[in-house]
């Protein structure tokens, strides 16, 4: 499934342990947000590990899970080009 993931970290030292967290899990395609592609098991994983590095008091972060459908009509306008689904997963 194409899982997109948003943040806003207040804390740089939090704000880069997330990032270098979720380059484990999919591609950066802006400054503060990723797209993934994970199968169920590998989204628990990206929770548990996110949980783990925020602030839920003055950290926000928010995981949208994107149907086939949805992820089929994704629109890039300027630069960018669509996220694939990696042969191999390093985590």
């Amino acid at each position: 499934m194409l899982i997109l993931v948003s943040y806003d970290i207040p804390d740089d030292r939090r704000r880069t342990r997330l990032a270098h967290t979720l380059k484990d899990f999919g591609e950066r395609v802006q400054y503060s947000v990723f797209e993934c592609r994970l199968k169920e098991e590998q989204l628990n994983r990206l929770h548990t590990r996110l949980t783990a590095l925020i602030e839920p008091e003055e950290d926000s972060v928010r995981i949208y899970q994107l149907c086939a459908d949805c992820a089929a009509r994704l629109e890039i306008h300027g630069l960018g080009r669509p996220t694939e689904d990696p042969d191999v997963y390093v985590l």
